[in-house]
């Protein structure tokens, strides 16, 4: 049976994420069921945009239904989320946002703004609009390299760089490994935001040439007021099992710095809010347009009601 959609929350209203391992999740009297070590809890999946799976964990059908109806993304990931295997996310209810970034990907002036846009949303800082992506790229990995500086010297951990290899996780260093593992979780949530909310994760304007360029730009945006803090304060607290801390300490910074909100609203800055520009319609970008409605069919002279048969009217 189909949900109201009006009874589901909005994406910018979900409580981030939840990572299980070595669990089996069920749906129970409508309800999700975890089942770990013969003790049950129950996941409010309507209030969580990401469910990331760890080794171990085993889900039936019914649950994954559950999910999908509630618009609750799912990431099949590595222990401690260092690897990102695979996603399924609830169903897109409407094209419109994902034409209105294709649009813009497929027009150089309007990708240059979004790469502009995306840019500036990094910055506390208004940049000068005589800077070329060039430059613009440069400054970005100053104030990155600056930010691992800060970091350091703020939680009083070693910072010799950004190394890593997943084919050998035990080798890099605590810092390292507390980084990659928020970094999975973040692009997880990120993801589930953008095919929540209707785009593409693939279509990417900064990134490109993966499936999910489009994630890594969005990421890329809360990386350093995010993750950052959060890998070198779980370093600083310890560097045993820093993997959990580093997911905990994260989580707890989406929430009171209100992520959820505000990749709602960034997402819609992007392309929904200048497409609205002068019109009167509003609609919520989380819920999209009448599911229960045909498709359209598309017309040189514009858009044509679906589900008519025209083979009726005169050509």
């Amino acid at each position: 049976m189909e949900r109201n959609l009006k009874s589901l929350n909005r994406f910018e209203h979900t409580a981030g994420f939840l990572y299980l391992e070595h669990a089996a999740l069920e749906r129970k009297d409508h309800a999700l069921i975890i089942n770990k070590s013969d003790e049950f809890a129950a996941i409010p999946c309507a209030a969580i945009a990401s469910l990331v799976l760890g080794p171990g964990t085993s889900i039936t059908h019914a649950a994954v239904t559950t999910l999908t109806e509630c618009g609750t993304s799912i990431i099949w990931a590595g222990q401690d989320s260092q690897r990102f295997y695979a996603s399924g996310v609830g169903k897109n209810r409407s094209s419109r946002h994902i034409q209105l970034q294709a649009k813009a990907w497929a027009n150089q002036h309007e990708r240059l703004r979004v790469v502009r846009d995306l840019y500036r949303l990094r910055f506390t800082e208004e940049l000068p609009k005589y800077l070329s992506i060039q430059q613009i790229r440069g400054l970005e990995g100053v104030r990155v390299r600056d930010s691992y500086l800060k970091a350091s010297s703020d939680f009083g951990v070693t910072w010799s760089g950004r190394r890593y290899s997943l084919k050998d996780w035990n080798q890099s260093d605590p810092i390292n490994r507390g980084l990659s593992t928020g970094a999975s979780v973040l692009y997880g949530i990120c993801h589930g935001a953008i095919c929540s909310i209707g785009f593409s994760p693939a279509i990417g304007f900064i990134h490109t040439g993966k499936a999910l360029s489009f994630v890594y730009d969005i990421a890329d945006v809360y990386k350093t007021e995010f993750l950052i803090p959060a890998a070198f304060q779980a370093v600083a607290e310890g560097e045993k099992d820093v993997e959990r801390r580093t997911r905990t300490i994260l989580r707890q910074r989406i929430f009171e710095l209100k992520l959820m909100p505000r990749i709602a609203r960034d997402l819609s800055g992007l392309f929904v809010d200048r497409a609205r520009h002068g019109s009167k319609r509003s609609s919520d970008p989380a819920l999209g347009d009448n599911i229960s409605a045909p498709a359209n069919l598309w017309d040189p002279k514009g858009e044509m009601q679906g589900g008519t048969n025209y083979g009726d009217y005169d050509n």
